[in-house]
């Protein structure tokens, strides 16, 4: 679909940390056919303001409170199957790409990069493209040419696991205890028990050591530079 300034792209910006929000917003409205409608924190404001004035596309964060940016772009790719969702997140595209695109992602992004990306991976997807980086499509394709040769993936990917396990995952790589993880997502420790014995199976992991090195190592490179998690 093609966009101007007489029709501009309609984009919906999920995140829950305000200043950035502002920040994308206003780098954005200064492109002539694209304008952000709609600013929301949470996943539960997200659907209800595309209800009420559907966008042409959601950028959206991995981090969110409550449900978990993972779950709402199921969610909004369910619900709303022509909104085109962009994930723009302090998380390594490598460890997440796959899994986002797989959930109804059309594109992701890290916050690092030069806005004139984000712009880009923007009009990419509002013109029916996927996108993802250079060195993620190549490492995407490597991995196709590998399970095609073997039959089989050499390595568990995060990728089998469910959007609850993900959400667990990833606050084991931020460093949150069980009873943390628990209290965050206002879930049972012994749910949480329960879903971190099912990613150990997943991932071929034999203890909690393992399951939080290998998180750990997954996302210290991006955590460290992020917000310490609400405790």
């Amino acid at each position: 679909m093609q966009f101007s300034e007489q029709q501009k792209a309609r984009i919906l910006l999920v995140d829950d940390h305000a200043l950035v929000r502002q920040g994308v917003a206003m780098l954005i409205n200064m492109e002539p056919e694209m304008r952000v409608c709609c600013e929301v924190s949470d996943a539960q404001q997200a659907l209800v303001a595309n209800r009420a004035c559907p966008h042409d596309l959601a950028i959206v964060d991995l981090s969110l409170g409550g449900a978990s940016g993972l779950d709402l772009i199921r969610s909004l790719h369910c619900e709303f199957p022509g909104l085109r969702i962009l994930v723009m997140s302090m998380h390594d595209e490598t460890a997440y790409a796959e899994t986002v695109l797989r959930a109804g992602a059309s594109g992701y992004v890290m916050k690092q990069v030069a806005m004139d990306t984000v712009l880009y991976a923007i009009r990419q997807i509002l013109h029916g493209e996927l996108y993802i980086s250079d060195q993620m499509r190549l490492q995407m394709l490597k991995k196709m040419v590998h399970e095609h040769a073997d039959g089989h993936a050499e390595n568990p990917s995060i990728c089998c696991l469910t959007s609850c396990e993900f959400e667990v995952f990833n606050l084991i790589g931020m460093g949150l205890s069980t009873s943390e993880i628990a209290a965050k997502l206002a879930r049972s420790v012994k749910t949480i028990e329960s879903h971190r014995a099912n990613i150990k199976k997943k991932l071929n992991l034999d203890t909690g050591n393992q399951l939080a090195h290998y998180a750990i190592t997954m996302l210290s490179p991006l955590n460290k530079n992020s917000p310490t998690p609400q405790r």
